[in-house]
């Protein structure tokens, strides 16, 4: 189920991902660094605030809304909180606009807010889709959003004169509110009437506790970029910044596209057959995150310098190979409490149990950041962000340990370790030999050569379940022949 779901997932995650790279490599050679580096903070404030205030509610309509028909009733009830929770989101977006862009504070909070408003309704349509099991829709939609959030921002980088960070961000603002209306009217066709299937009490007390945990986890949530505009300025941002989009999109895209059926499958097995049956979904989970994501973080941490000397301008110049693989690792870590262990404290109805693993990571990061950023500049916020995964990660693991333990899948981890340990090897050596040579020439050398070591060892190591993948790939295939 887990790798069917990556399949029909992945694609739309990938497509995501691609043109959130393409807009990278564009926004870079385009525009200024400062202004890149505002317009990644636009993003930073806008997902932070969005965490704190209004994306709880995605979760509390998973776990209660129910699947298959979702009733009138309860997405009017959803509804009209969001929009409460969306106007307090805008007021907090403008305080924090101030304090972080004082220089530039009208623009910035117009971008932040824009980015609210389009990224509540997005949401909400997407999610409605999800529960109502529309797997396909969802993800011909995230592509669509994908799309819209490359041609718009791109088409204005070249019509407008002066590209601030301004126009940019507004114009990917309306490219995903865009496709949220259009994900909106496609979902509104299989509502069924009824009444709620929740009271705002039950909805509130799955909620709230989301809310504390995300308030007491902003070292989490790119606060590391906060404090490198704050230490110094919005080109070691932009340097940053540019480093963990590319280092942490692979990762983030594997992990997201397995967890997009597993957690409501994940919660679903817990209902109806018990804290067992969903421990051994999880478990899975365990063992496809480590046998997807490790090898490709050994692979950006070997080809990081490689990676960005062709995606880049010569200007964002730094220690790239060491930033990919602190980030990617940081990244794994993040996406097994979130995804793994995070899904057994909802399975519970506890979430407030994870304010304490949230809050146990933020203090550190943010201790982090304080320490390393004032003189370690960009590498000095990778290794914040990754001491608070770190300990975010153990602490969720003693936490879902006390609830519902879930067996550590040990032959998977270590075939995955030794894996990506040779692919790692083997792609650094390979780029250290072709050194002379263009830089595409090393990468699809590199890559080529990690990618026969990835398929090959799997092969052996897990024969019925490559015949397996290589079939539903073929007949997925087959589909569209």
């Amino acid at each position: 189920m887990l790798l069917k779901s990556t399949l029909i997932y992945g694609p739309a995650i990938l497509l995501t991902r691609i043109s959130a790279l393409l807009f990278l490599v564009i926004a870079t050679r385009l525009i200024d660094k400062t202004e890149y580096g505002l317009l990644t903070l636009v993003v930073t404030v806008g997902e932070m605030t969005d965490v704190a205030v209004t994306n709880w509610l995605r979760i509390s309509l998973l776990r209660l809304g129910g699947k298959g028909d979702v009733t009138r009733g309860s997405l009017v009830r959803a509804g009209n909180i969001l929009l409460c929770t969306t106007l307090l989101a805008l007021v907090i977006a403008v305080v924090a606009s101030n304090l972080v862009v004082p220089e530039r504070w009208a623009d910035f909070s117009v971008a932040v807010c824009a980015y609210l408003v389009a990224g509540a309704i997005a949401r909400y349509a997407l999610v409605i889709l999800q529960m109502q099991q529309r797997h396909s829709a969802y993800a011909m939609l995230e592509f669509l959003r994908a799309l819209l959030q490359l041609v718009f921002p791109v088409a204005t980088m070249f019509l407008v004169e002066h590209n601030s960070f301004f126009a940019i961000s507004l114009s990917s603002s309306f490219g995903t509110l865009v496709a949220g209306i259009v994900a909106g009217i496609v979902a509104s066709r299989q509502i069924v009437s009824g009444p709620p299937r929740f009271t705002h009490r039950e909805f509130f007390a799955l909620g709230v506790p989301i809310v504390v945990m995300a308030l007491v986890s902003f070292g989490l949530a790119n606060a590391e970029r906060v404090f490198l505009k704050i230490y110094h300025d919005a080109t070691a941002v932009a340097v940053f910044a540019a480093a963990y989009a590319l280092a942490r999109q692979p990762v983030d895209m594997i992990a997201n596209a397995i967890n997009m059926g597993a957690f409501p499958e994940a919660v679903g097995r817990f209902d109806e057959e018990g804290p067992a049956a969903a421990a051994a979904l999880l478990k899975q989970f365990l063992a496809l995150i480590f046998t997807l994501s490790l090898p490709v973080a050994a692979l950006l941490a070997a080809l990081g310098h490689d990676l960005t000397e062709l995606l880049l301008p010569a200007s964002y110049d730094g220690p790239y190979n060491l930033l990919f693989a602190i980030v990617a690792g940081s990244a794994v870590c993040t996406n097994l409490a979130d995804f793994v262990y995070g899904a057994v404290v909802y399975a519970h109805k506890r979430p407030w149990l994870l304010i304490v693993s949230k809050f146990s990571g933020s203090t550190a990061t943010i201790a982090l950041s304080f320490i390393l950023i004032p003189r370690m500049v960009e590498v000095g916020a990778a290794l914040a962000l990754a001491g608070g995964a770190v300990v975010n990660l153990l602490v969720s693991m003693v936490i879902s340990e006390r609830l519902t333990p879930i067996p550590l899948p040990w032959r998977a981890l270590t075939i995955s370790l030794a894996i990506s340990a040779g692919m790692g090897v083997a792609a650094a050596l390979v780029s250290h030999y072709l050194g002379d040579m263009h830089v595409i020439v090393r990468l699809a050398a590199a890559g080529s050569a990690a990618g026969i070591i990835f398929l090959g060892l799997n092969a052996l190591c897990y024969p019925e379940e490559t015949r397996h993948g290589f079939d539903m790939v073929r007949n997925r295939l087959q589909q569209f022949v």
